[in-house]
């Protein structure tokens, strides 16, 4: 049986996940682990929309022309300043000695974005992923959530809504602004 990989939203939570599980962890760069568990943390957003010159030259410096850009596609890209935990959590997603995947961003709609950006740039595959949605952050909560954590695919609509609202703030942003 292979170790079970616990992603949270930030380092302080990824700390209260640890106290609940009761696990002898060891401290890593961006990371702890035991026997049976990895856990590591997001630092917010890991993965943003590229602005439209990652789409073509010509859209760096706007002009009339060139709105509204609407893109048929979307693209994405690991956001620079924090590239380095980006890359520790995309190796720990896809690690062969890591089966299962606990999603323990914050419960919601940016959570649930924060970690499939995520999963979507590291090109996870083949693992089971279960969400753990909590109301605190408290042991007994933290506990609950692990043992009730569903699957992640019955969140995909939470997650196709939020993957809406960024398309949408990002589209109203790029155009009105220029």
């Amino acid at each position: 049986m292979g170790k079970s990989l616990y992603i949270a939203e930030k380092p302080s939570v990824a700390r209260e996940f640890a106290k609940a599980l009761k696990e002898d962890m060891r401290t890593f760069d961006g990371y702890q682990e035991s026997e049976n568990a990895v856990i590591t943390w997001c630092v917010g957003h890991l993965v943003t929309m590229s602005y439209p010159e990652a789409y073509d030259m010509k859209f760096k410096k706007w002009s009339l022309a060139t709105l509204p850009f609407i893109p048929e596609t979307f693209k994405y890209e690991v956001i620079p300043g924090v590239s380095k935990q980006f890359k520790i959590v995309s190796n720990l997603l896809n690690r062969p000695d890591v089966d299962t995947i606990y999603v323990c961003t914050d419960s919601g709609r940016e959570g649930e974005y924060i970690y499939r950006l995520v999963e979507q740039m590291a090109g996870v595959k083949g693992k089971d992923r279960r969400r753990v949605w909590i109301d605190s952050q408290t042991e007994e909560e933290i506990l609950r959530g692990i043992h009730e954590a569903k699957d992640l695919s019955e969140y995909d609509n939470l997650s196709e809504s939020a993957y809406l609202r960024a398309k949408e703030d990002y589209l109203m942003g790029i155009n009105f602004s220029r």
